[in-house]
């Protein structure tokens, strides 16, 4: 017998909203697509989704509002930008629909499925960090669960092809919430975020490099290992998310200490993880691995919100 439907609808019909669109017709439920939505009557998002008989209206969150059957959709990604969130979210918040943020708004708390899903499934409003805090948020809580992390780095290289508008007017809001997701939710006392458009030709995969700092002696076998269950656990919605090379661990001591410009001298670990992600190219490019991170991360999201609600209500 076949899932009962959880009626969803996107809000952008961008790259990432037409990626998650073809995600969630893909799947195999419980999500439904009721509606895609834009604001350019002629955008090729809108197009593919009539195309396969979803409904939609180029008249934004209020032509979403007006669509017949709005009072039966459960849940609202909004895959636009952080400036268009605010907006958004006051014309929903009061209808009794559950928001997924895919912008840097944060105006919800940061959810990373792998990391802390449960603490914030009954969230109105839960935000999905940034591409580069979905891939390297994991790794520094992995490292966090075996020795306190005092500080965390992350440099996200992603190709400059794979940017659209909206990242691209995003930049300061990614830095900032990602470098604030390290610590909330990964668990760093400390946090920095840095990403680079890479303009190469042919395009690049997501590239990411985490830096987590460790004062004093640390289990390097248990870090290695949780690092590793970890991927894992991200592996089973981004199959494409990997590690490049072995973890590389390398220790200062008295006698040779890392010099930290902020904070002075620093004894102790650094623990280095170099990861790449490869997108599974339902719509998007291979290359495009911080899109189809974010999508599969809010799909994942999403499914486990419908799992948890329906099973609350006993379908």
């Amino acid at each position: 017998m076949a899932s009962p439907a959880f009626p969803v609808a996107i809000i952008g019909s961008g790259n990432i909203g037409t990626d998650l669109m073809l995600k969630i017709l893909r799947s195999d439920g419980p999500l439904s697509m009721a509606a895609m939505i834009g604001i350019d009557p002629a955008s090729e998002g809108l197009a593919r989704a009539k195309q396969l008989g979803v409904p939609t209206s180029s008249d934004g969150v209020d032509g979403l509002l007006a669509l017949p059957g709005f009072d039966q959709i459960r849940l609202v990604f909004d895959a636009t930008s952080a400036e268009a969130h605010l907006r958004h979210w006051e014309a929903l918040r009061h209808n009794g629909v559950r928001v997924l943020d895919l912008t840097p708004a944060a105006v919800g708390p940061f959810c990373v499925p792998v990391v802390n899903l449960e603490d914030h499934i009954d969230s109105p409003n839960l935000n999905m960090v940034t591409c580069g805090g979905q891939a390297t948020v994991p790794i520094v809580a992995a490292v966090n669960q075996v020795a306190p992390v005092s500080y965390a780095e992350i440099v996200s290289s992603i190709s400059s092809r794979s940017a659209g508008p909206g990242t691209r007017a995003n930049i300061d809001e990614f830095t900032e919430t990602t470098a604030t997701a390290l610590q909330v939710v990964g668990g760093a006392q400390r946090g920095k975020a840095v990403i680079v458009l890479n303009p190469a030709d042919p395009p690049i995969l997501m590239r990411n490099t985490v830096y987590c700092l460790v004062e004093g002696d640390c289990d390097q076998v248990a870090i290695e290992a949780s690092i590793a269950a970890m991927i894992e656990r991200v592996q089973r919605y981004v199959p494409g998310y990997r590690l490049k090379q072995p973890v590389q661990f390398e220790t200062f001591g008295p006698d040779n200490p890392l010099s930290i410009p902020e904070t002075g001298k620093f004894i102790g670990t650094r623990i280095t993880s170099l990861l790449q992600v490869t997108g599974a190219a339902d719509y998007l490019p291979a290359y495009a691995g911080n899109l189809d991170i974010m999508t599969s991360a809010a799909l994942a999201t999403a499914k486990s919100i419908a799992a948890q609600t329906m099973a609350k209500a006993g379908v």
